[in-house]
């Protein structure tokens, strides 16, 4: 069996797990009909906790999909909405387990190959994958598939920059790798921790590339991360890679769960403010979620639903 597996979702062979209640519309059944070549936006599950594993992060990121996917397909459809613009791809699944950290590493290499594959060969131009699940590690092949015509501008929400060092790949080197290979014009990361972004990280802060706040700026006053992330949007030209780090979201189970950080209400406000704004998406992701238990299913999956829902409800 391989490490990781592509299993593409055929309509006409699979059924989506959902309620139904006479009268209602449910995103499974409109998920179930939609066919991905005449989608704008395309679904892909990724279950793997490889990256974060190789950076010495909490297990539970391959568990975030399913949390999420058990919430989604039962929320509503209303006439208003642009559900009929999304269509559900597949999902990467990892078989088997590293046993190390130098393992995992290995691993994630593997899974940077077959993501990039999936994304050049399932998906046509002009469509913006929607990427739920796994590490922070997915950051690099969507952004190599992004820039396959030139450098691409990208906003990542994080409280980390994940620019450390490039020796092994793990989820915490997606950026500073796409920037050594020059697939990134700009990187503008909002909201980071001082506490846990090393001395190295904040010398790569330093390059003119990089945009970047630390959350403690934002608790002083008077910056604004939707004025910040606007005004990084609008000196950009070309597509931007718009990444979410669940760890940014305080108490969100996730990677690196901490007590400090955004709301989930902020985070949601601001893809509508993106939304304002119309920029070239040339993709969402939204990773490094770890559910751990029921609870923590429940949170992740609402979370990411809202998340989702608010992207494709402000770009529409």
């Amino acid at each position: 069996m391989s490490t990781f597996e592509f299993k593409l979702f055929e309509q006409q062979n699979k059924k989506l797990s959902f309620l139904q209640r006479q009268g209602e519309v449910r995103v499974g059944a409109v998920l179930q009909e939609n066919k991905v070549e005449d989608a704008k936006y395309v679904l892909i599950g990724i279950e793997e906790n490889a990256g974060p594993q190789a950076n010495l992060g909490r297990s539970g990121s391959e568990n975030a999909f399913k949390a999420f996917m058990r919430v989604f397909l039962n929320t509503q459809v209303h006439e208003q909405q642009a559900f009929q613009q999304l269509a559900y791809l597949g999902k990467i699944v990892q078989n088997t387990a590293p046993q190390d950290q130098l393992e995992a590493a290995q691993m994630v290499l593997q899974l940077d190959e077959l993501l990039f594959e999936v994304l050049s060969q399932q998906l046509n131009n002009g469509q913006i994958p929607i990427i739920v699940g796994g590490g922070h590690n997915n950051a690099l092949p969507l952004i190599r598939w992004a820039a396959r015509k030139g450098p691409i501008s990208v906003i990542n929400i994080d409280a980390h920059a994940d620019l450390r060092t490039t020796e092994k790949r793990h989820s915490g080197n997606s950026f500073s790798t796409a920037i050594i290979e020059k697939q990134i014009s700009n990187y503008g990361v909002f909201g980071l921790h001082e506490a846990f972004n090393n001395q190295w990280i904040w010398t790569q802060l330093q390059n003119q590339q990089i945009t970047h706040r630390f959350y403690e700026d934002y608790l002083q006053g008077p910056y604004q991360l939707n004025e910040d992330v606007a005004n990084f949007i609008q000196h950009q030209k070309g597509p931007i890679g718009l990444e979410i780090d669940m760890d940014a979201i305080a108490n969100m189970p996730s990677s690196a769960q901490s007590p400090s950080g955004w709301r989930l209400d902020e985070i949601r406000a601001l893809l509508y403010k993106i939304g304002h704004i119309k920029p070239e998406v040339a993709y969402l992701n939204l990773t490094e979620a770890a559910p751990q238990n029921e609870d923590d299913d429940l949170i992740v999956g609402k979370a990411l639903t809202y998340l989702l829902r608010d992207f494709i409800s402000a770009l529409k």
